[in-house]
């Protein structure tokens, strides 16, 4: 089974690209972030075509999830209990037997910032939905764009981003705090090229400098992690015009 998450910064713009990348890479599954359309809006028919059925969670402009499946995804939810969130951020659903659970973490905006504290106050809310998931669906994927680099291995210059937004010590500490539910960050499971990252500015050339960060994830339970063989980013997809400013990161398991 081919598991992927990209965060396409528009899929009215980047609706191309998502095709052509599913035709190449046929993926069993694919969560997306950032759709940036209203669920009227969102392209079933062309995803359909292509052989994706389609559950979405969106808003106008901002935000907005989606899982693309083969198969029939069931039980979804957008809305967890006790987690009142108006901003569509979260979309778990079920595929065959693994339980997905697609994510786009706030950003945060700057360290100490009324976004910031919302961001780790999101953070928390979603670990405890996350063990009650895990309580109910051993085979569980928690994947996305969680706007956090957990490592200075994960960022192309550490000095500079030092307590930083996406790298300071408390959205770090929330991250760890997921894994400790008894989660495995699948990219960490295999040994990879350094600098690996899987975002990069828009701005100063930052991906032909890969001057990148590692912020896009793909967290597996302990019986999905022992089924893994493998975790890369692709970066092909940056490469093209208008891309967008990440790239896909996709586990393959067994079975």
């Amino acid at each position: 089974m081919k598991i992927a998450t990209w965060n396409v910064n528009s899929l009215r713009v980047r609706l191309p690209h998502v095709l052509n990348w599913l035709g190449q890479e046929r993926p069993d599954v694919l969560a997306v972030q950032e759709t940036k359309m209203t669920d009227p809006e969102f392209p079933v028919a062309e995803l359909a075509e292509a052989g994706y059925r389609s559950v979405y969670s969106g808003q106008k402009t901002y935000n907005g999830v989606a899982v693309l499946s083969k198969l029939d995804p069931c039980d979804p939810i957008t809305d967890p209990a006790d987690f009142d969130d108006p901003q569509r951020r979260i979309l778990a659903v079920t595929v065959a037997d693994c339980r997905i659970v697609n994510l786009y973490v706030p950003n945060g905006g700057e360290v100490g910032s009324d976004k910031y504290a919302y961001k780790l106050n999101w953070l928390a809310k979603m670990r405890n939905c996350l063990r009650l998931e895990l309580e109910r669906h051993p085979r569980l994927v928690v994947l996305g764009d969680f706007n956090i680099a957990p490592e200075d291995r994960d960022v192309y210059d550490p000095e500079s981003w030092r307590e930083k937004i996406l790298c300071s010590t408390p959205e770090r500490e929330a991250f760890r705090a997921l894994l400790d539910l008894g989660l495995t960050d699948a990219f960490r499971r295999f040994d990879q090229a350094e600098k690996s990252y899987t975002w990069w500015d828009y701005r100063l050339n930052a991906f032909r400098r890969n001057l990148g960060l590692r912020i896009d994830h793909i967290l597996v339970s302990a019986p999905l992690a022992e089924d893994c063989l493998a975790c890369r980013i692709d970066v092909e997809p940056r490469k093209l015009e208008r891309p967008s400013d990440h790239a896909p990161v996709v586990a393959e398991f067994r079975a």
